[in-house]
């Protein structure tokens, strides 16, 4: 196996692996955010073998994560994931994990931290458990994990819930770090256009936007009037399901 790094230069070659298809309107886009965090540290990385790819992970330094966190002096985690199913379980994102916390001792880092979710759109807290990651908080469903690799100060949670009253309105607050958001963005606009609904969208484009975001995830919030309606992406169809629930019709 090998551990070969994306980059803006060869990502139509090596693919971005949760997006296979350049073509597609997300992979320019998640190119373009890549492109920009390049300067800052962040790196994109693949674990192959001569067959397929067998999963990647992205990873930043702290001080530029785009989670709502305080990590400075840590390589902070973005995303993990192994797939398909025949992959998992074998040791794949342990690899993963090694490498990144190999680089953090090598380059003089805090160690490694992570925010991670039971449920949908982030990994499990168990993957990095069972990698020396400690929880350090844990705040609604989000487990902010980290292996250090000495005795330094804690990562901690920024308090991303002052921040729901600055969302009036209907908002959907979301970055290119994932690129899979984009194809529902249009048709959520278009739904909410159509039950006679505003849907005012913000793309974040720095971390420090991100800290400053409105739910746990960072990268994705729809927000009502300062509630949080949803904390990772949706559907349209769950969109419709929301709309008719939380708003009065128009």
């Amino acid at each position: 196996m090998v551990i070969t790094e994306v980059t803006p230069q060869n990502a139509e070659k090596e693919g971005l692996f949760c997006i296979k298809n350049p073509k597609y309107p997300g992979f320019k886009l998640k190119l373009n955010w890549l492109e920009k965090r390049q300067k800052e540290g962040l790196k994109f990385k693949l674990l192959k073998d001569e067959k397929e790819v067998l999963g990647f992970i992205e990873y930043v330094p702290g001080e530029y994560a785009w989670r709502p966190v305080e990590a400075a002096g840590y390589l902070f985690i973005h995303c993990l994931w192994v797939f398909p199913k025949k992959n998992l379980g074998k040791g794949f994102g342990s690899t993963l994990l090694q490498h990144v916390f190999e680089e953090a001792v090598q380059s003089k880092k805090s160690g490694v931290a992570v925010v991670s979710s039971p449920g949908s759109w982030m990994s499990s807290p168990d993957i990095f458990a069972k990698n020396g990651f400690a929880e350090i908080h844990k705040k609604e469903r989000f487990v902010l994990m980290a292996r250090k690799s000495g005795q330094f100060t804690d990562p901690c949670f920024v308090d991303w819930e002052k921040n729901l009253p600055n969302y009036q309105g209907l908002n959907l607050v979301y970055a290119n770090q994932c690129p899979l958001f984009i194809k529902s963005v249009d048709e959520m606009k278009r739904t909410a256009f159509e039950q006679g609904h505003e849907l005012k969208v913000k793309v974040l484009e720095s971390s420090e936007e991100i800290r400053n975001s409105a739910s746990g995830y960072g990268v994705y919030s729809l927000v009502y009037n300062g509630k949080l309606l949803a904390d990772h992406y949706i559907s349209n169809t769950r969109f419709k399901n929301i709309l008719n629930k939380e708003l009065p019709a128009s």
